[in-house]
């Protein structure tokens, strides 16, 4: 799925109809209270981004994207006006994977479009280590959870903490490892807090038992 980000009616009917056209699943926004609304519930694939946008600009979105872990592996392509050099400048350094000056032709969109996610598929191939324990599924590079076909959203602590569970599978890690692991600390009375987030861990992946407890010790994937 596409995201595009465009507040001009013309090139955003004309961008999504062409992609459509191209087997590539478009999805335009003109706003972007509209764009991060969406952003709650589809996971985009690649994300057109205009500079020049109502409401914020789209330095700031990407930014944003850039910032969040949930966001931050999407490709964006900026599209910018031929005057704008500082804009184009900015965007790169701020993450932005390419960008392309309006007007642009259709056929080249295309084609920096699947160039951009040629380049992501082949990073994350390399990158992308995929824990697995029976219906549960981690993939770090993409930062994602799955429980069977359901996506599973955790917090950042939680993912973290369900990655070190995993790539122990087996073994005991402590309440003090895991604070010095992910908290980055060991002191004894914050060991409740590695607790709070097991139990919320439990009840997000609906299974109360790929998680045990070792009593007064810590915890283990089975």
């Amino acid at each position: 799925m596409i995201f595009l980000l465009e507040d001009d009616d013309s090139i955003r009917k004309l961008v999504e109809y062409a992609l459509n056209a191209q087997n590539m699943e478009c999805k335009g926004f003109a706003l972007p209270s509209a764009f991060w609304s969406e952003m709650q519930n589809t996971r985009a694939d690649l994300i057109l981004l205009d500079i020049m946008l109502p409401e914020e600009d789209g330095i700031c979105v990407l930014k944003t994207l850039k910032s969040s872990e949930k966001t931050k592996h999407i490709p964006v392509i900026m599209l910018t006006a031929k005057t704008t050099e500082y804009d184009t400048v900015l965007g790169l350094e701020s993450g932005a994977d390419d960008y392309i000056a309006k007007p642009f032709g259709i056929m080249e969109l295309v084609a920096r479009i699947k160039a951009v996610l040629r380049r992501y598929e082949a990073v994350s191939a390399e990158k992308d280590s995929v824990l697995e324990c029976g219906k549960i599924r981690l993939s770090k590079a993409k930062h994602q959870v799955f429980c069977g076909e359901n996506e599973i959203f955790l917090t950042v602590k939680e993912f973290d903490l369900l990655c070190i569970l995993l790539e122990n599978r087996g073994n005991i890690i402590t309440r003090e490892q895991l604070l010095s692991k992910i908290w980055k600390t060991d002191i004894d009375v914050e060991t409740r807090t590695v607790d709070v987030h097991i139990r919320y861990l439990r009840k997000k992946l609906n299974d109360e038992n790929i998680i045990e407890t070792i009593r007064g010790v810590g915890y283990r994937i089975k």
